[in-house]
């Protein structure tokens, strides 16, 4: 059974930095992209940050600079430091596995889409008050 179990939410202020972890288990992870979405009160499920199990990662180009994934595939974590954080970052943040097998993608490639994840986590909330 494959569980996907994220931390580190919180509220924080304006300008700070937060640290959410995703730990995975049930299955081997070597062949799946293990990402981050959130999900704004009011809005759709956006794609965040991701990373594939050679270590090729990708965050969107909005938050590149502020925000900073990253994978331990020895202990099936994904990892999203996010700093200088604003009041529209807050959301409900996802973790997610998505198998890269049927994709026709690149090799390389990272997927960026919500219906390209098999699985997901609960979420865990970030509220940054301004």
């Amino acid at each position: 059974q494959v569980q996907l179990v994220e931390s580190g939410g919180g509220l924080v202020q304006a300008g700070a930095s937060l640290k959410l972890s995703c730990a995975a288990s049930g299955r081997s992870f070597s062949s799946y992209a293990l990402g981050w979405f959130r999900q704004a009160p009011g809005k759709g499920r956006e794609f965040v940050a991701a990373c594939i199990g050679t270590g090729g990662c990708i965050t969107t180009s909005a938050e590149k600079g502020r925000f900073t994934v990253s994978r331990d595939n020895a202990v099936n974590m994904v990892f999203l430091q996010m700093d200088r954080l604003k009041p529209e970052d807050t959301a409900d943040y996802y973790c997610a596995a998505g198998s890269l097998g049927g994709l026709g993608l690149r090799v390389g490639q990272i997927p960026q889409e919500r219906s390209q994840y098999n699985y997901w986590g609960q979420g865990t909330h970030v509220t940054v008050s301004s």
